[in-house]
């Protein structure tokens, strides 16, 4: 296995290739829709909204926490989850800067 030498590329390249790493699963991209649509944060059980398996659906869950864009807190047996809405407008202002800083500039 090769050895990744994240210390060449600047902090903002890093930072974009952890978030695309984890958002490169259609799984995670609609756990974080369905949760962003809801009024409140979620407590009830994903997976019939995914559509996947319980152990799955967790494993997703902490692939998206891990890069902070969801909160999840205990109540009760279970973990509410949010969206950090810090860490989101982060993430969007993250990518806007990647999309307007890249030029495409080819035939």
């Amino acid at each position: 296995m090769g050895v990744t030498k994240n210390q060449i590329f600047t902090q903002e390249q890093n930072e974009l290739s952890k978030v695309f790493k984890v958002l490169g699963h259609p799984a995670r991209v609609a756990i974080l829709q369905y949760i962003s649509k809801q009024n409140a944060c979620i407590c009830n059980d994903l997976v019939n909204e995914i559509g996947l398996a319980q152990a799955t659906i967790s494993q997703h869950l902490k692939e998206l926490k891990s890069i902070g864009l969801l909160d999840g807190e205990v109540e009760g047996k279970s973990i509410c989850y949010c969206i950090n809405v810090k860490k989101w407008e982060q993430l969007q202002q993250l990518l806007n800067s990647f999309f307007n800083q890249t030029r495409i500039n080819c035939c």
